[in-house]
């Protein structure tokens, strides 16, 4: 299946795409020599980028769960929610964090997150934020990002087939991908 072609208003991103954008993220990290405790991504969008830099850098990985869009399918912005607990598998949060999510897109989360912090883990030294995408209309810039996208285009992340994807379709699913239809 061919990735649809990409213009001002939408960003088509292939999985290998999306894949090399996390890995020259994850090296520009590298490169700016700031070492980290512990990578903290919000779910669901920072889950798969989070979870890389986990890996390359073999810290611990601590997941936050937040969510904004919720109405008209996901593409009105909602309150923020923030969980009441975070998932990680060592002690609590604490000491230098790389912050890790997809994309500022207006900032609010991001925003939001990085007060959360702050107010509430004292035990957290420093704080920096990783993301793959920039939009141009947010309030937060990031400490390290791949692209600034001025124009604010809907980006189609590969993942997003799912998101339409029901258990009882699964068969058709894979056979299609199986055929290449």
């Amino acid at each position: 299946m061919t990735t649809p072609v990409s213009d001002q208003k939408h960003l088509w991103v292939s999985w290998d795409e999306y894949h090399r954008l996390i890995e020259r993220l994850a090296l520009k990290v590298h490169e700016s020599g700031w070492k980290f405790d512990m990578v903290l991504c919000l779910a669901r969008g920072g889950v798969r980028p989070g979870d890389v830099f986990s890996r390359i850098f073999d810290v611990p990985l601590a997941i936050l769960s937040t969510s904004s869009y919720r109405e008209e399918a996901g593409t009105v912005r909602g309150d923020l929610d923030i969980a009441k607990y975070m998932t990680m598998t060592k002690g609590p949060l604490s000491g230098k964090i790389l912050l890790v999510d997809d994309l500022a897109d207006s900032g609010v989360t991001l925003t939001k997150v990085m007060k959360h912090l702050k107010e509430n883990f004292e035990g957290v030294t420093e704080v920096k934020s990783a993301v793959i995408w920039t939009k141009g209309c947010s309030a937060f810039k990031p400490d390290y990002q791949m692209e600034e996208l001025p124009h604010n285009p809907w980006i189609h992340q590969p993942f997003e087939d799912y998101d339409g994807l029901r258990p009882h379709q699964l068969a058709a699913w894979i056979k299609k991908g199986e055929t290449g239809a």
